[in-house]
């Protein structure tokens, strides 16, 4: 297997469940190398990293014909289409991106703010407001 790694071992990497590795592949973003002789899916480093920018992906809410288009720029395959304005594209990608992140920051502080409040009621010191 000189380098592949099984599904399984994709999945210890990523911490993607063999589930979704497979809907990835189903769905086209991402396709492994070779099978092995018994038809085990195998992957290289390159797949790996493939996935793990999807995983990037996710979290801030891309589609997935966007995160097919985005992987069309960042990370082609054979047979991908041709972007017309990839430069462009990728601009409004980042700004998407970026838009997104902000949004999951003022989440994140209102959560932490809201364990604060719990932490402190467990505690016996419940905030004054």
């Amino acid at each position: 297997m000189d380098g592949q790694l099984q599904i399984g071992q994709v999945a210890e990497r990523t911490g993607l469940s063999l589930r979704t590795i497979r809907y990835y592949e189903e769905v086209g973003l991402v396709v492994p190398s070779a099978r092995s002789q018994g038809g085990f899916r195998l992957y290289r480093e390159a797949e790996v990293d493939r996935l793990r920018l999807i995983m990037r992906m996710k979290p801030l809410g891309f589609q997935l014909d966007e995160m097919r288009e985005l992987l069309a720029i960042l990370d082609p395959l054979p047979g991908d289409p041709e972007v017309a304005d990839p430069r462009g594209r990728l601009a409004e990608f980042t700004e998407a991106a970026e838009r997104s992140r902000d949004e999951l920051r003022k989440k994140l502080g209102i959560a932490e703010e809201f364990a604060a409040t719990l932490r402190a009621h467990l505690d016996g010191n419940p905030p004054l407001t």
